[in-house]
């Protein structure tokens, strides 16, 4: 005779995330040792090449003895070798993960979580971001960036905020550490002292949507493809937002005294604890653009945000503005 189990939801997700933390971990751990592996590599290449004054040509005579030694050896190809060497060229003159590799690059491992990526960090939680990056990441990283700093801003953001690669290539293209703290906005009189620093740093002064093809014709039309574009791609726009972001709706509607209006897209930031609206505009930017998006804020912090919650953010996306129109419409 057949039992009759009950089974809480809760129990079942406690197993899962119990099943998803070990296979980060082992997940984590792997990568560990294979930046420790590449790193240990390049530098007996680099060492050995500099004592025994190696040409260029020696690392494809290292590969193929390799790979007589280990038959089927994969990953340890002249390029790869090669990339090894640089990647232990990038950081040996950094104390911190010189000394973390060459002894034991991580003891502890914890998860990211979404961090803000303005917190302060302590050298644990900085290896804990240097491990948690895959090899082709950093090399995409220390290929682009020579300050060692800058790499940091990039290993921390490709850590938290789970960066593809293709994503992190387009974040060094745009050179995004120049970016940070340059975005024009009115946060030190409309926000608390507490949070308008970390509200700017939440945002960019640009997003690349590649992936939404609008062509030059009306621009009212262009917008509504636009806003359709992005929320096709909802995903990959959130992506490029960063982790804390929730998609709360498009053409998102308000009623204010029995007329209707309609915010572009709407979002919840959960380390802001904030609404964020987004006014898209596909042409120059505009000085009456700041008091639509104002009257959309005000609506929004009286009647759907929650007590507890921090005043609503609003951002709008043109295609270009001068900076000085922009500073005096604040």
């Amino acid at each position: 005779m057949e039992e009759n189990l009950t089974i809480s939801i809760d129990f079942i997700k406690q197993l899962k995330q119990q099943i998803l933390s070990s296979r980060y971990v082992v997940a984590k751990i792997a990568n560990a040792e294979s930046l420790k592996l590449y790193y240990s590599i390049g530098k007996s290449i680099e060492l050995q090449a500099l004592k025994e004054n190696w040409g260029a040509k020696v690392l494809d005579s290292i590969s193929e003895r390799l790979q007589q030694e280990l038959p089927g050896l994969r990953g340890f190809s002249p390029s790869n070798l090669k990339k090894m060497r640089l990647f232990y060229k990038a950081w040996y003159t950094d104390s911190l993960i010189s000394s973390a590799v060459t002894n034991q690059i991580d003891e502890t491992i914890k998860p990211i979580g979404s961090l803000a990526t303005n917190q302060l960090v302590t050298e644990n939680q900085l290896i804990n971001y240097f491990t948690s990056v895959s090899f082709t990441h950093h090399f995409e990283i220390i290929s682009a960036i020579k300050n060692i700093s800058e790499r940091w801003y990039y290993i921390k953001n490709t850590a938290i905020n789970t960066w593809s690669v293709t994503h992190l290539q387009t974040e060094l293209k745009n050179k995004s550490h120049l970016q940070e703290l340059k975005l024009p906005n009115n946060f030190k009189t409309t926000m608390p002292e507490n949070i308008s620093e970390k509200a700017l740093r939440a945002f960019k002064d640009q997003y690349l949507l590649d992936y939404v093809n609008v062509e030059d014709a009306d621009e009212e039309i262009d917008e509504r493809i636009l806003e359709s574009g992005i929320v096709q791609n909802i995903k990959k726009f959130l992506m490029s937002l960063g982790n804390d972001f929730s998609f709360m709706g498009n053409q998102y509607r308000l009623i204010v005294s029995e007329d209707e209006y309609f915010v572009d897209l709407l979002f919840f930031h959960r380390g802001l604890q904030s609404l964020v609206a987004f006014e898209l505009k596909k042409g120059k930017f505009k000085p009456e653009y700041i008091g639509k998006l104002n009257f959309y804020l005000s609506a929004l912090d009286e009647m759907v945000k929650l007590p507890h919650e921090n005043p609503s953010v609003g951002i709008i996306l043109c295609k270009e503005k001068n900076n000085k129109v922009v500073e005096f419409s604040f």
